[in-house]
């Protein structure tokens, strides 16, 4: 039996981290339920008070080949390194050159800042290898490579 994962974010604004991440991963917003024309139709039928309508938030890939990513609402915010990250491959792989890779982090560190990201270690290179530490617009680590 193959199991199914999912990868979850705590997170203080799940809606804000969705929208990052889908752009990120080229992922689109989980659909809602069928019946309905949208989210805010089917909290709104199930009774869920406004208030709690950014409690969580999920994104997939709509190729559905990628894990679904479950960002959830937690009242405390991050303040330790990420045990687990995601490394996000765009730099076309170990047949492109060490300049070809370099341009391609470039591009995606540049439009992943543009969407609130940060890099404040910068490109690292060691051993022929080349990536760039990032932070998603709350603080969680990801590495381009």
């Amino acid at each position: 039996m193959r199991t199914a994962i999912q990868v979850v974010f705590d997170t203080a604004d799940p809606a804000r981290q969705a929208r990052f991440w889908a752009a990120a991963l080229g992922y689109v917003p989980q659909p809602p339920p069928t019946g309905f024309a949208s989210w805010e139709a089917c909290l709104r039928a199930e009774g869920v008070p406004e208030e709690h309508w950014n409690d969580w938030a999920a994104i997939v890939d709509p190729g559905g080949v990628g894990p679904r990513v479950y960002f959830q609402r937690v009242p405390e915010g991050k303040t330790a390194k990420n045990r687990v990250h995601l490394d996000l491959t765009v730099s076309g792989g170990p047949g492109a050159t060490l300049e070809e890779r370099k341009r391609r982090i470039g591009a995606e560190v540049a439009r992943l800042k543009a969407l609130g990201a940060t890099d404040e270690r910068g490109p690292m290179e060691i051993g022929g290898e080349y990536w760039v530490r990032m932070n998603d617009p709350e603080g969680n680590e990801f590495c381009l490579q």
